[in-house]
């Protein structure tokens, strides 16, 4: 059987590379990108995306991290640095010639071609033999299970199938790097979440190198081999997504990942004072007398459980408890912020609740140093 590796890639100033089973890394250095003589938009970025690894860049909006994925396609022109694919030095080269593909939030599908055409239409634009299109779009369609849908025009698809067509006409012309902008933004949430299992199992088989842009952090955590959180055109943390959820390197990422509890407050004689609120630290905490602190807990870390004699505890009125179907999220006022719990029965707003943090589960940021996390071993 004839499979997509079987074939070269497909541009012709491509013709000398290697085929799609051998990935390649992406590695920027001192990436920067300023729009004439105002925004920039990125600032200095140092990356290595590793060979056959997912690595999601993810952040709020105006982040930079589209900017930096146009950067790595050669639709944007970085100011300073830059970029390589597969050791090969590729900052102004012209995007065909770079290896890469990239698969775009709108599908981008031309609606008076069938999806069989719309795989095929990088081919043909590169003048690819016939025959030799053919033989790629039926091992490309294999892939990603579209043998039954060619003939479809994009109007008789669904958003999923549409979001396949758009990902097969990058993969068709045997890309060693894959880039992907947000491309589950347009469709409903059961099928963001059958079509992420899908892109796991479609990165598996093939080993390919993708850089993937989200806004979403569950579709950060589950894909990223990497995760990269990016926030004013400068990457706040790089690491695994086990590293960036529970080991958070500032208040930013923190609360970005997971909506973490962020509680200012001040220490004075090993209590914390927050608010309205006055609570004990456990004693691991102490060692910040006199300071300016930011408590962070994670919703899922408080419990109204008995928390041991060296935990933290805070008692104050349920201000709202939202129903999140299976669980509720309960917002508990009288510090400098609510503090949310999550939990599966809520109790009802006015009432009181006293809930607990063991010291393993408390962060501590430093506002006066950017709010930094403290080391805490």
């Amino acid at each position: 059987m004839t499979t997509l590796g079987d074939y070269p890639p497909a541009a012709d100033a491509m013709r000398e590379e290697p085929a799609v089973a051998e990935p390649a890394g992406v590695t920027i250095r001192q990436v920067s990108k300023r729009y004439g003589s105002g925004t920039l938009a990125l600032h200095r970025i140092d990356l290595d995306c590793l060979p056959g690894e997912i690595t999601v860049l993810v952040g709020p909006s105006g982040c930079g991290k589209t900017t930096l994925l146009r950067g790595i396609a050669g639709l944007e022109q970085p100011t300073g640095g830059s970029i390589h694919v597969a050791g090969r030095d590729v900052t102004t080269m012209e995007p065909q010639r770079r290896g890469v593909a990239m698969v775009f939030q709108n599908y981008a599908l031309y609606p008076d071609k069938t999806a069989h055409d719309n795989i095929a239409f990088p081919l043909k634009m590169a003048r690819v033999p016939k025959q030799e299109r053919r033989g790629r779009v039926e091992a490309v369609a294999r892939l990603l299970r579209l043998e039954a849908l060619l003939e479809r025009k994009p109007a008789e698809l669904s958003g999923g199938q549409r979001q396949r067509v758009g990902i097969g006409r990058a993969l068709v012309r045997g890309p060693r790097v894959l880039l992907m902008d947000e491309p589950l933004s347009n469709l409903d949430a059961q099928l963001r979440v059958d079509m992420r299992a899908e892109l796991l199992a479609l990165q598996r088989d093939l080993g390919t190198t993708m850089v993937y842009v989200t806004h979403d952090q569950v579709e950060a955590l589950t894909l990223g081999s990497r995760v990269v959180v990016m926030n004013g055109g400068r990457i706040a943390q790089n690491g695994t997504p086990d590293q960036v959820y529970n080991r958070p390197e500032n208040a930013f990422v923190a609360s970005f990942l997971g909506g973490m509890n962020l509680i200012d407050g001040h220490v004075e004689e090993g209590r914390f004072r927050s608010g309205d609120n006055t609570v004990a630290l456990p004693q691991r905490l102490r060692s910040f007398e006199g300071q300016r602190i930011t408590l962070g807990i994670r919703p899922e870390s408080l419990t109204r459980d008995d928390g041991g004699p060296d935990a933290l505890t805070v008692t104050g009125r349920v201000a709202l408890s939202e129903m999140l179907g299976h669980d509720h999220m309960v917002h508990i006022g009288g510090l400098s912020a609510p503090l949310r719990v999550r939990e599966r029965y809520g109790p009802r707003a006015g009432e009181s609740a006293t809930v607990h943090a063991r010291p393993d589960d408390i962060h501590i940021f430093l506002p006066d140093d950017e709010g930094k996390r403290a080391d805490l071993s």
